[in-house]
């Protein structure tokens, strides 16, 4: 059956129709934020403190962009007698996120959750140079990391928490028990006072 005339337009006027009809759906950006999933992979912050220059994340990087300098300082002793301990002090952590290709190796292979992802996307720069960004830079990133997603209900309680709250729970019964053993001794040393004082009285009435 041949095509009846004028029907392709009639389909195109349709199609319009209907997109006329539906509601805009165009992001105001940057006036309106866009509402990032939770596990958006923006950029990355450093956690300093937790770093120890083990050198991990820049060797698994595939794309080398990573950069890390670091001095050795040696600390003294914790107690007398005690042998003195040498520590890596991170001097520049950077990352070069011209090369980058955000594949998230590096945060997965850190040992010491050093490195997090952060939805911060608005970084952009008018010369490539200036994407390699310092500690500064990737410290100030860390406050935007989102905070984790809560554990399932059922989920077995992480080893290091349940490590500590053992260790809590072991001071806490030392300490009770410390304090019982105060107040016993308290309890027998007032009895004994109180003899000496009634003997000394009876001393002084003779």
């Amino acid at each position: 059956m041949p095509p009846i005339p004028g029907s392709g337009l009639a389909k195109g006027l349709a199609v319009t129709l209907r997109t006329m009809t539906k509601r805009t759906v165009t992001a105001q950006y940057p006036d309106v934020q866009p509402e990032l999933p939770p596990r958006t992979r923006g950029v990355i912050g450093l956690f300093e403190e937790n770093c120890t220059v083990c050198m991990l994340c820049a060797r698994e990087c595939p794309d080398w962009c990573i950069y890390i300098d670091s001095h050795k300082e040696t600390t003294p002793p914790a107690a007398p007698g005690g042998r003195e301990r040498s520590r890596n002090v991170l001097d520049r952590f950077a990352i070069d996120f011209a090369l980058c290709m955000y594949c998230g190796i590096c945060i997965e292979v850190c040992p010491f959750d050093a490195l997090f992802w952060s939805p911060e996307f608005e970084y952009a720069e008018t010369d490539i140079h200036e994407l390699t960004h310092e500690r500064d830079k990737l410290r100030e990133w860390m406050w935007t990391v989102p905070e984790p997603p809560a554990l399932d209900p059922g989920a077995e309680e992480p080893k290091e928490i349940a490590a500590a709250r053992k260790t809590a729970d072991k001071l806490q019964v030392q300490e009770e028990r410390e304090a019982q053993e105060a107040r016993e001794a308290r309890d027998a040393q007032g009895p004994a006072e109180d003899r000496s004082d009634r003997a000394a009285g009876q001393e002084g009435q003779e």
